[in-house]
């Protein structure tokens, strides 16, 4: 278990957000590594969410995990790494092919 974030990989609880309508077209990605797929039109934030990944980053301070929150730009707390890139809002950054995303721990 990665001690920046809580939930160890294979004890996630069940996904709090799915889709509505099944992905028609698909957009492929990268979340630490791992490939993942979202709805073209989507940001970065949204496929997460719908991948079931809960902490995208750590605080600077403490290390506590945080997670999307206000889908809308205001609070920040969804930053994360865009394609070697820091301090990305996912909440407002639309999905790419083959884009790589990563957490951000701390201050970039």
């Amino acid at each position: 278990m990665n001690s920046e974030f809580p939930f160890p990989a294979k004890s996630l609880p069940p996904p709090m957000y799915t889709r509505s309508e099944p992905v028609t077209t698909p957009v492929h990605f990268t979340f630490e590594g791992r490939p993942m797929q979202a709805q073209a039109g989507e940001t970065v934030a949204a496929a997460l969410l719908a991948g079931n990944v809960g902490a995208v980053r750590s605080t600077p301070v403490s290390g506590a995990a945080r997670a999307p929150y206000c889908m809308m730009g205001a609070c920040f707390e969804c930053l994360v790494t865009i394609d070697g890139r820091p301090n990305r809002q996912a909440c407002m950054t639309e999905i790419r092919e083959g884009m790589a995303v990563t957490r951000q721990k701390g201050a970039a």
